[in-house]
């Protein structure tokens, strides 16, 4: 008999990650994603792929009195979602809908929850090699996901407030076609993070949001060094990943 895994401590101890029945496992991606988004107390967020509620999970824990809706086209890592607000505490403030972004009645029920402050989206990248134990169904599902990320953006920005973001975690290889949705969704004054792994290296993942009506110009901020030499997370990252801080910090 295997031994128990214990859940993954996200936050510092703040956000408790059961992934047994997940599949692929959460990384910082999600992490960092919700920290770019800039909900207030008391806001609703609305999350598109949400996996096992990773990127939700860790806004609630950094923003007091805010709820989310997580909608997740995959059965088991939504039920998996929902195992993870109930152990948390934090079954009333996560919703989660099981379902497809392009079937109408993911939309309906979406709808029903709002309305929504904000939007975010870690869309499953995939390429190939990338994700070695990701058996053909997920690696299916990545490369229609990359492929596809104008539906993505269509669902989160109908379901945002005058005023609201879509924030989205991508690679450099997709953030023409995120800007190009991004335009075509009337989601202006673009705001673009680097994430870099170390100093001195390319981009790995960008962090990128638009808001709805806005009319101000693309801006790219400073952005953020993972990691240290010696592969140990820089004190800029660790204010995020372990200290609940914010992108851009404040």
């Amino acid at each position: 008999m295997s031994a128990t895994r214990e859940p993954t401590r996200l936050l510092g101890g703040r956000v408790l990650l059961d992934q047994r029945e997940a599949g692929l496992r959460a990384t910082i991606d999600p992490v960092l994603l919700a920290a770019f988004v800039p909900a207030r107390p008391g806001e609703a967020v609305l999350e598109a792929g949400a996996g096992v509620g990773t990127a939700s999970l860790c806004l609630l824990a950094r923003v007091s009195g805010a709820r989310a809706v997580a909608v997740e086209r995959d059965a088991a890592q939504a039920a998996a979602a929902e195992a993870n607000a109930a152990l948390n505490g934090w079954s009333m403030r996560l919703g989660v809908i099981a379902g497809d972004i392009a079937a109408r009645g993911t939309a309906h029920a979406a709808a029903a929850l709002g309305p929504f402050a904000h939007a975010m989206a870690n869309p499953p990248w995939f390429s190939e090699g990338s994700l070695p134990d990701a058996p053909p169904r997920r690696a299916a599902k990545h490369a229609e996901a990359a492929a596809t990320l104008g539906p993505w953006v269509s669902f989160l920005a109908r379901r945002v407030e005058q005023g609201g973001t879509v924030t989205l975690a991508l690679t450099p290889a997709h953030l023409p076609d995120a800007l190009a949705a991004l335009a075509a969704a009337r989601l202006g004054s673009a705001t673009l993070l680097p994430l870099w792994p170390r100093a001195g290296l390319p981009a790995k993942r960008l962090l990128l949001a638009g808001r709805k009506g806005g009319r101000g110009a693309c801006r790219i901020l400073p952005g953020l060094v993972l990691h240290r030499a010696d592969g140990a997370f820089t004190d800029e990252a660790e204010a995020v990943l372990r200290h609940a801080g914010t992108l851009p910090p404040t």
